[in-house]
């Protein structure tokens, strides 16, 4: 008696059309990638402005200042001085970064990624 094996798995087509959906995936991550880690680098310099001791007992242009100097440093290149905002709120100041990053995707089409973060600056430093 013979038993009958049916075949399990994926076929050729199911293959490519799988890999097609990875790459489109992939093609995605390896755009966006460097926006995000750029991005990473103002949050992180952003930090650091907020952790330097007395920084709210210095005017709106030294913070400016400092915050450029560090975002040099980590080689952000999408912030530019008017995208920064430095405000009086009570006896602190409130840093605000907000940018936007265009770039190509395909062809004809382009991504636009819109960042926007607050960082509270305090005389003791930064607040935890």
């Amino acid at each position: 008696m013979r038993k009958n094996h049916s075949q399990s798995g994926i076929t050729l087509i199911g293959f490519v059309l799988i890999l097609m959906v990875v790459g489109f995936f992939a093609f995605l991550g390896m755009r966006l990638f460097p926006v995000y880690t750029e991005y990473y680098g103002v949050l992180q310099a952003m930090k650091a402005v907020a952790a330097e001791p007395g920084i709210a007992t210095k005017t709106p242009e030294q913070v400016k200042d400092s915050l450029d100097r560090k975002l040099y440093i980590s080689y952000v290149t999408s912030v530019k001085k008017n995208n920064v905002r430095v405000t009086r709120q009570g006896g602190d100041y409130q840093l605000n970064v907000r940018y936007e990053v265009r770039g190509p995707l395909v062809y004809n089409l382009e991504f636009i990624a819109t960042f926007d973060h607050t960082e509270t600056l305090t005389r003791g430093g930064a607040v935890l």
